[in-house]
């Protein structure tokens, strides 16, 4: 069930939501070579705790794994979403990252993702990172109200596969808010089932377009949280928290 929030709700997500974005703004910018993920995820989460927030995604449980580890899922390379960060993992010239992170702020969740350039990188990269910036933001213009969740997902899939990227098809946005995860899925491209979901004020979901350079198929890596592409080219990752209002549609995780 789609649980709609109210104006004084959304007040309140846009004032966690711009605290978000500036946690996550300031980790990107410790991204270069010879960092370690758990590095950015011991940053995150000290800035989460400073301004009495809680790291949304740490200790959360599915059923059959160990609850996830960090507040901040870095995925690295041909991993798409929910790499766990590990002192282990060191960032070299010309990888790329996604760095994903959610924040319980006075009871209400908010959820965001960026892809990172790690040094110098290929033109293929700048290139993947640019395109799936822009699918997230051509989704978001694509909002209005009585529309559908439908024209989201038809935007981002038209601009990815203009430009030869798969849009992965086993991962969607949602709905957020009273959870980090609720209802409505969000799809990245086109279904039947999007067409039903009305965009009415109230509506607050994390639209989250994951593009790959190759296929979208995607595989479960060993530790049962990381997801990556199945044919191990490289992935990319942007999300923001989107509130419908009645005056229009607001990004809730921008500074």
């Amino acid at each position: 069930m789609i649980k709609l929030k109210s104006k004084q709700e959304i007040e309140i997500l846009r004032e966690g939501g711009k605290l978000l974005a500036g946690i996550l703004k300031r980790t990107a910018a410790l991204v270069h070579p010879g960092v370690s993920t758990a590095e950015l995820n011991r940053y995150a989460e000290g800035e989460i705790a400073k301004i009495n927030g809680r790291p949304a995604f740490k200790n959360y449980k599915i059923p059959g794994l160990f609850p996830y580890p960090a507040g901040l899922c870095t995925s690295l390379n041909n991993v798409i979403v929910h790499g766990i960060p590990s002192d282990k993992v060191i960032l070299k010239e010309g990888d790329i990252i996604s760095l994903d992170i959610g924040m319980e702020y006075k009871k209400l969740y908010t959820d965001m993702s960026i892809t990172v350039a790690v040094g110098k990188v290929s033109t293929e990269v700048k290139k993947l990172i640019k395109v799936t910036k822009e699918s997230l933001y051509l989704g978001i213009d694509a909002m209005k109200v009585g529309g559908t969740l439908a024209d989201i997902g038809s935007a981002v899939q038209k601009h990815a596969e203009k430009h030869g990227y798969g849009v992965v098809r086993d991962l969607v946005g949602h709905g957020v808010g009273y959870d980090v995860h609720e209802a409505p899925q969000v799809p990245n491209y086109f279904t039947v089932s999007a067409q039903r979901v009305k965009l009415e004020p109230g509506l607050v979901i994390a639209i989250e377009p994951m593009l790959t350079v190759g296929d979208y198929e995607t595989v479960t890596l060993a530790d049962g949280w990381a997801i990556a592409t199945r044919d191990n080219s490289l992935s990319a990752h942007w999300e923001h928290t989107v509130a419908v209002t009645e005056e229009g549609i607001i990004i809730i995780t921008e500074e």
